[in-house]
């Protein structure tokens, strides 16, 4: 018998709570982490991690749930981001999912498509960010550091996607 059948997280519900659980847990700990070790954790984009690994492994519509609750979990623990930049990060989490799914459906190169995504929903976050509030601030968030550890996580993220996932499961998922 297959040993993946027997496995408790095989069930998609089950499955998904567990991922969900995790993702806010991560996030709940992530501003702790940082603060204890000088580490600017958010760099590695944790709300994104958590979306791509929730699209990979549970379905569309649950990493479209999770684009919208954890940037507003993460207010509530943490009171960041603010909520003028809350919304936007929601914004950005949910064009990222519907890049993927839209760009996958077209070219059926998962790679490819959540590296477009990513970037693709960034571009929109910074002019966003922008257009809301000023030049200084994007060229804030856009420090050079941080934009090559952006870089560093879409690649890592598409080579996931691409490793983890497959044509059938990205298909049938809802």
């Amino acid at each position: 018998m297959n040993s993946s059948s027997n496995s408790i997280l095989s069930f998609p519900l089950i499955r998904t709570f567990f991922i969900d659980g995790f993702a806010l847990t991560f996030l709940l700990l992530m501003p702790a982490a940082s603060h204890l070790t000088g580490i600017p954790f958010y760099f590695i984009e944790p709300m994104r991690i958590m979306l791509v690994v929730a699209l990979v492994f549970t379905s569309r519509s649950n990493a479209y749930i999770l684009a919208l609750a954890l940037p507003v979990f993460s207010f509530l623990v943490s009171g960041h981001p603010v909520p003028i930049k809350m919304l936007i990060i929601m914004a950005e989490l949910v064009l990222n999912v519907w890049l993927f799914v839209a760009l996958f459906h077209k070219t059926r190169k998962s790679f490819v498509s959540m590296f477009i995504a990513i970037i693709g929903s960034k571009i929109v976050c910074y002019l966003t960010y922008w257009i809301v509030f000023s030049w200084a601030f994007v060229v804030d968030e856009s420090q050079m550091v941080f934009l090559i550890a952006q870089m560093a996580v879409a690649l890592v993220l598409s080579t996931s996607v691409l490793v983890f996932s497959t044509k059938r499961t990205i298909s049938s998922a809802d």
